[in-house]
């Protein structure tokens, strides 16, 4: 009797480790612990205002000649961001720094390489009446949009004031807003899902933390959230030559002296997808962009391996748009 009474417990015994493991594989991972975070879902917003904001952005009678939209340098299915170092404005002449990807800017704790305004909405705002991007005014927009067909009749369903600056600016922002891309491979693994990267992506993170990257791409954006001089070991922009007034960056904003040559720290979401890079467009390849960010932020230039591993991990920042890649 006590030899059945020993089998059944070792027998029970087993039964309950099976079931633990079972439990254990059923039941949901725990985000890691990580000094970085996965996009946050998007804001729910009115689809009718997304729409029309969706509507505006690829309209380009918001540009004085009627020939560029929004969408002419931040195209949708090249990232957000435009394949060339300088877009053109409307006048078809090179704008003065390289377009940043509209796609999670919502994120960013400010607007534009300089940071000259904080919201989406002021952004709009400057990109219309630039003289240099699209080149138009309100009382042109607004008139072109008022006498629309079937713009007025979408306004009013939304804004009781129908067509002003205001309600196309709050559309636009409304549709930017919802230009976030979740589900990068990197995300999945914060999310606890430790096999979405490889061993070697996994090493690329890690350097990516030694080598003090993190110091200036961190947060939900890895990115967007502070200012950085460009250049804290050497003249970058000495060195590459031909200075502009926009490599004097947020010193055009405020005038202070210790804000020459200092940027907006870009987010590298996307970052893979959304070549050239710097303000300038300068660094073809992310190759190339690393070495940069090496030499003339962290002064020390990494071995091969290290390059070959963080440029791995760069590679799993990429995320969706509306479920595509």
């Amino acid at each position: 009797m006590q030899s059945l009474s020993r089998l059944s417990k070792g027998l029970w015994r087993c039964v309950s480790a099976l079931l633990l493991c079972l439990c254990a594989g059923s039941a949901t991972a725990e985000p890691l612990n990580e000094p970085l975070k996965p996009l946050p879902t998007a804001t729910r917003q009115s689809p009718e205002r997304v729409a029309l904001g969706q509507q505006l952005f690829h309209d380009p009678r918001l540009s004085v000649n009627n020939t560029l939209s929004c969408a002419s340098c931040h195209q949708l299915d090249e990232n957000g961001a435009d394949n060339r170092a300088l877009s053109l404005g409307f006048d078809g002449l090179p704008v003065a720094v390289n377009t940043p990807t509209v796609f999670n800017a919502s994120l960013n704790f400010r607007q534009f390489w300089d940071g000259r305004v904080e919201t989406l909405e002021e952004q709009t705002d400057v990109v219309i009446t630039s003289p240099h991007e699209m080149g138009s005014d309100w009382v042109t927009v607004v008139k072109r949009i008022g006498e629309d067909a079937d713009y007025p009749r979408k306004f009013a369903a939304i804004y009781p004031d129908g067509v002003t600056k205001t309600n196309i600016q709050r559309a636009l922002a409304a549709f930017e807003r919802t230009l976030l891309t979740p589900g990068s491979r990197f995300d999945q693994y914060l999310l606890g899902d430790t096999a979405a990267i490889s061993y070697e992506e996994k090493q690329g993170y890690q350097r990516f933390k030694e080598y003090g990257c993190i110091a200036c791409h961190q947060g939900v954006n890895i990115g967007g959230n502070m200012f950085q001089k460009f250049g804290v070991f050497g003249d970058y922009i000495a060195d590459r030559g031909q200075a502009t007034e926009a490599d004097q960056g947020r010193f055009n904003v405020t005038g202070d002296e210790a804000d020459r040559s200092v940027f907006k720290v870009p987010s590298l979401r996307n970052v893979a997808l959304t070549a050239p890079y710097f303000h300038d467009g300068s660094a073809a390849t992310l190759e190339r962009a690393v070495d940069v960010m090496f030499q003339y932020q962290l002064g020390r230039m990494p071995s091969a391996e290290d390059k070959s591993l963080i440029v791995l991990f760069l590679k799993t920042l990429s995320g969706q748009w509306e479920g595509k890649p």
